[in-house]
C-alpha cells in the first residue's frame, strides 16, 4: 500500500509544482524565471539533455505556415512512448537527488521542527477520511513555515536552504508539453517500486526512510502554491485598480 500511496504523492508533487511554475510564468517573463530558479534549471536542464541522448533526440520541422520569427520545435525523442517517461524520469531523479543532498547537508535546522509523519501512508477510504486528509496537509503547511522561521541556524545557511528548496521543488513541473510523461513516470516509478517489493523488503524500508523528505516537498509545494495565489490575487487586484484609474 505505500507504493501506491508513494505514487499517488509523487503525482500530486507534479501538480503542485506545475501549478506554482503556471502561476510564476504569469508573473514573470520566462528567461527571468529561469535566471532566478537557477539551480533547478540546470539540473532539470542537465537530465533532460541526459535523456535526450539517451533516447535519440531529433529536431522536427516547423510546422507549416509557421511565422519565420516563431522559435524552432525543441529536441524530441525518437521512442515516442518511452522516450517522454525517460524525458520526465531522469531529470526528475536528478532533482529528487539533489533535493536530499540539499536537505541533509542543510536542512537539518529546519527539518528537526517538522513533524516526523505529517501524512498518513494509507490512502483515504471514506470522505471523512479524505477531509482528515486535507487537514493534514494544510497542517504540513503551518508546520513548514513554523520550522523556518523557528531555525537555530545562521540566516545566510536558512536563505540558501529556502532558495534551493523553492529552485528544486518548482522545477519538478512537467517539462512543456510533457505532463502525461511525467505522470507516466511516476507510475512507472510505482509498478517497479511494486515489483521490487515482492522480491525483497529493502526496497518499501528505503521508501519508509525517505517518507519525511516526500512530506516535507508536499508541505513546501503546498505553502509556495497557497503564497503564490494570495501574490497573484494581489498583484492582479493592483493592475485592475491602476487600469481603472
Amino acid at each position: 500500500m505505500v507504493f501506491i500511496t508513494t505514487s499517488i504523492w509523487l503525482a500530486i508533487i507534479t501538480l503542485l509544482a506545475w501549478g506554482v511554475h503556471s502561476i510564476w510564468e504569469g508573473l514573470a517573463k520566462p528567461k527571468t524565471l529561469n535566471v532566478a530558479l537557477l539551480p533547478g534549471t540546470l539540473a532539470a536542464g542537465l537530465g533532460r539533455i541526459v535523456a535526450l541522448l539517451i533516447t535519440g533526440a531529433t529536431i522536427p520541422d516547423p510546422p507549416k505556415g509557421a511565422p519565420a520569427k516563431s522559435p524552432p520545435p525543441g529536441p524530441q525523442p525518437k521512442m515516442k512512448v518511452i522516450g517522454p517517461i525517460l524525458v520526465a524520469l531522469i531529470p526528475m531523479l536528478l532533482l529528487g537527488f539533489t533535493l536530499y543532498v540539499v536537505v541533509l547537508r542543510l536542512g537539518g535546522p529546519v527539518v528537526s521542527h517538522v513533524p516526523v509523519d505529517p501524512l498518513p501512508k494509507e490512502l483515504p477510504a471514506t470522505l471523512p477520511a479524505f477531509w482528515s486528509q486535507m487537514r493534514a496537509v494544510i497542517t504540513l503547511c503551518e508546520k513548514t513555515l513554523d520550522a523556518v522561521l523557528s531555525a537555530e541556524a545562521s540566516p545566510y545557511r536558512i536563505a540558501l536552504f529556502v532558495y534551493l528548496m523553492i529552485s528544486l521543488t518548482v522545477r519538478l513541473a512537467p517539462m512543456p508539453g510533457n505532463l502525461k510523461g511525467q505522470l507516466m513516470a511516476v507510475a512507472v516509478l510505482g509498478g517497479v517500486a511494486i515489483l521490487g517489493g515482492t522480491l525483497t523488503p529493502v526496497i518499501e524500508q528505503r521508501v519508509v526512510a525517505l517518507w519525511p523528505l516526500l512530506c516535507l516537498v508536499v508541505g513546501w509545494l503546498s505553502l509556495l502554491l497557497l503564497a503564490s495565489l494570495f501574490a497573484k490575487a494581489v498583484i492582479t487586484s493592483a493592475r485592475s485598480v491602476i487600469k481603472w484609474d
